[in-house]
C-alpha cells in the first residue's frame, strides 16, 4: 500500500488518485468503489450520482481550477487535492490557502502530483496538511523537511501572527 506523509506522520494511503485515460471522458468514467480522489470536472459533471453512493468522497483540482467552483459542495468532501504539476508552478500554494482560509474547509488537503522534500513546509503554511510525495523520493527524509524551520517571520494559515506581533505580545505579558 502506498504511504503518504498526514499531520506529520507516515501512514497509508487508502485513497486512490483517478486520472482520465486519454480519449476517456468524464460522462463515462466508471467510478470505483474503493475511496478516490476524483477530478474537478467529474465531481462537477455527475455531483448527483456520485452523492448517492454515499461514501467518502475527495475531489482534486488542477492548478488552474478555480476552488470558488466547490466551495458550496466543501461539506460534502472529506479531502480535497491540490495538484502541484511540476515543482515550478505554485498555484496550488494560492489554491490552498483559498479553500483553507476563504472557504473555512477544514478536512484533510492533500498535496499531489510534483510533491518534494523541499516544498513541504511552505505546503503546510498554506493549510496543506497530507503529502503524497512523489515515488522517486524518500517519504522520510521529505518528513524531515516539516521541520526545516523553527521560527516563522510571516503571517499564513499554520501561524496567523506575524512574528513581530508574537515578540510585542509575549514582551506585553513578561512585563
Amino acid at each position: 500500500m502506498p504511504k503518504i506523509i498526514r499531520n506529520g506522520q507516515i501512514v497509508d494511503d487508502v485513497w486512490q488518485i483517478l486520472k482520465l485515460a486519454e480519449g476517456e471522458t468524464v460522462q463515462f468514467v466508471a467510478l470505483p468503489d474503493e475511496p478516490t480522489l476524483l477530478p474537478h470536472a467529474l465531481w462537477l459533471a455527475r455531483k448527483d450520482e456520485i452523492l448517492v453512493c454515499q461514501k467518502p468522497v475527495g475531489v482534486w483540482l488542477d492548478s488552474s481550477e478555480d476552488p470558488q467552483a466547490l466551495a458550496g459542495d466543501l461539506e460534502h468532501l472529506a479531502l480535497i487535492g491540490v495538484n502541484f504539476p511540476k515543482f515550478a508552478d505554485g498555484r496550488a500554494y494560492s489554491i490552498a490557502r483559498l479553500v483553507r482560509e476563504r472557504y473555512n474547509y477544514r478536512g484533510e488537503i492533500r498535496a499531489i502530483g510534483d510533491v518534494l522534500q523541499d516544498q513541504l513546509f511552505y505546503m503546510k503554511r498554506c493549510g496543506i496538511d497530507a503529502y503524497a510525495v512523489r515515488d522517486d523520493k524518500d517519504i522520510e527524509a521529505a518528513l524531515a523537511g516539516l521541520r526545516d524551520f523553527s521560527e516563522t517571520y510571516q503571517a499564513a494559515v499554520d501561524q496567523p501572527q506575524p512574528l513581530f506581533r508574537r515578540r510585542i505580545t509575549q514582551v506585553a505579558t513578561d512585563a
